[in-house]
């Protein structure tokens, strides 16, 4: 017998700041740290909320070995001072690992297999390599041309998209320019003061006088990456790093990045038992495999699956959240499915704000979550491109 599903709501979205990679402010900070006070942060959102009911982390991490390893998921939980009854799960999907945590979670709660969820992300581009520190790919890729874009960098299939979809150079280093500016416009509004838990970091230093160690604190509380002097005419001085003539640069790329971002999901009955108020209800999820030589691409078939699941029109969405990849791949995903740019990243993206891979979708879920309620929005989507082929999309509502 067929069972109804039940809502999912999200009570509390956090996230810390994110910090360069890898000489950035975090280069030092372990990535389960960062994790455990995201996770902290979330649950001081909801002061009334036993954490006793939460059942289960899900927690997203594209490279999850060494510092953010053996299962940082559970980990997490326990360090943040969660009850030992709260389980663990680390998942990857690469880039949409994050994202991915969070339908997971909402999943559980819609089939009725639990009450409440922690969903997450976290990723240190500075401690853990971007193929990781032992990178070995099956010799099978190369058995048929079709699997052969498995062994890409990220980069070549960036340009591989900008070639096919015609993504001028001039057009992918005016689209950074507006990343760096509409970042830098919001973090001076303070529009990013919702999501953000401030971070503060210990740094300790010998005084070869006295002897002694000397320690300093600093308070991050801004995302470290976007640029006031990002220009035009300085990023056309770049050079193309992936290709021979290549149109892809590091200033119409997404930064490499640490950072950390928790949710916290739940039923009604939790929402009643508590007396809670949702910040927004998880509407639905879609992936979608594309050729992994145009990986970037993905979100193009992911976002009319998203909509369709939801029973939304494309025009229903207020703010998406396009994960900034590549600026050629964003364009392209924007040119072919007719978006809107205006609603695209109103407050910055990947390229200047960064990507901190397994993390992103976590931290940008926060952002909408928070963005909706600001604006008095209805719909947000959080989509990006996923390494090997893949896109995936997520839709929010704001109650």
């Amino acid at each position: 017998m067929s069972k109804q599903l039940q809502d999912a709501y999200i009570v509390a979205a956090s996230r810390t700041p994110i910090g360069k990679a890898p000489r950035g402010v975090f280069k030092n900070t372990r990535p389960d740290e960062l994790l455990v006070h995201a996770i902290k942060s979330a649950v001081a959102q909801v002061p009334g909320l036993d954490t006793s009911v939460i059942e289960d982390a899900i927690v997203g991490c594209a490279i999850p070995e060494a510092e953010q390893g053996l299962n940082v998921a559970r980990i997490g939980a326990l360090l943040a001072g969660l009850p030992q009854s709260v389980g663990g799960v680390t998942v990857n999907r690469f880039c949409a690992s994050g994202l991915t945590a969070l339908a997971m979670a909402a999943d559980r709660i819609r089939v009725g297999e639990s009450d409440a969820m922690i969903a997450g992300g976290c990723e240190s581009m500075s401690m853990v390599p971007m193929m990781g520190n032992k990178p070995s790919l099956s010799p099978h890729i190369f058995d048929r041309n079709e699997d052969v874009g498995i062994a890409y960098g990220m980069g070549l299939t960036a340009e591989k998209v900008a070639e096919r979809w015609k993504i001028s150079r001039e057009a992918q280093d005016a689209f950074s320019v507006e990343s760096h500016r509409r970042a830098l416009a919001a973090q001076q509004a303070g529009e990013f003061k919702d999501e953000i838990s401030p971070y503060t970091i210990i740094e300790r230093f010998p005084d070869l006088a006295t002897g002694e160690v000397k320690v300093k604190e600093r308070l991050i509380e801004l995302d470290e990456g976007p640029r006031a002097d990002t220009t035009l005419e300085g990023l056309a001085k770049l050079r193309a790093v992936f290709a021979n003539k290549g149109s892809v640069t590091a200033g119409n790329s997404s930064q490499t990045s640490d950072g950390a971002g928790a949710l916290i999901v739940v039923s009604e009955k939790i929402l009643k038992q508590f007396n809670l108020t949702p910040l927004a209800r998880f509407v639905s999820f879609a992936v979608r495999g594309v050729p992994p030589e145009i990986m970037g691409i993905g979100p193009k078939e992911a976002i009319p699956a998203a909509l369709k699941a939801a029973g939304l029109k494309q025009d229903d969405l207020d703010w998406i959240e396009l994960n900034e990849a590549f600026a050629a791949q964003s364009l392209a995903v924007i040119q072919d499915l007719g978006l809107d740019p205006s609603k695209i990243n109103p407050l910055g993206g990947a390229i200047a704000l960064g990507h901190p891979l397994g993390a992103t979708g976590a931290i940008r879920a926060s952002t909408v979550v928070h963005g909706l309620r600001r604006r008095n929005y209805k719909y947000g989507m959080v989509t990006m491109c996923v390494g090997t082929g893949m896109g995936a999309a997520g839709i929010i509502e704001r109650l």
